[in-house]
């Protein structure tokens, strides 16, 4: 039985430090350092307010962050489905004119690349687009 509840016996694992036992005036003493973040009142009001809540049995959120985000995940997942069904919903009409608008967009742009290309080109390039189209001219 000795060797059974040796281990509820406890023991002295560090040494005893040895400015205990002497009373030398020269000696530091070592103090405990202070901890900020328990001295900073922000933290002594926040502990305050959760043994408060505690005392009235009003629990704070228990839910980890890994949970938190994952249930906005969710959310924004829901959110982003009804837009989308929205967007399908669309009626024929509208649709036809999203389409007309693409169109228009696309040759605006077209015409747009096209002038800056002419804007863009060489001065020997315009004057023999320039002749071409008075040779033509005067052909017909």
């Amino acid at each position: 039985t000795d060797l059974k509840d040796s281990y509820l016996i406890p023991r002295n694992i560090m040494a005893e430090p040895d400015y205990i036992e002497d009373d030398n005036p020269e000696l530091i003493r070592p103090q405990k350092l202070i901890n900020p973040v328990k001295t900073s009142r922000n933290h002594q009001d926040l502990h305050r307010e959760l043994l408060m809540n505690q005392k009235r049995g009003l629990a704070p959120q228990n839910k980890p962050e890994l949970q938190k985000v994952m249930e906005k995940r969710k959310r924004d997942q829901v959110i982003k489905q009804k837009e989308e069904e929205a967007q399908k919903k669309k009626s024929d009409l509208e649709i036809e004119l999203l389409k007309r608008q693409q169109k228009l967009e696309q040759l605006e742009l077209e015409q747009q690349k096209l002038q800056e290309e002419q804007e863009n080109a060489p001065e020997f390039v315009k004057v023999k687009g320039n002749l071409r189209r008075t040779g033509q001219e005067v052909a017909q």
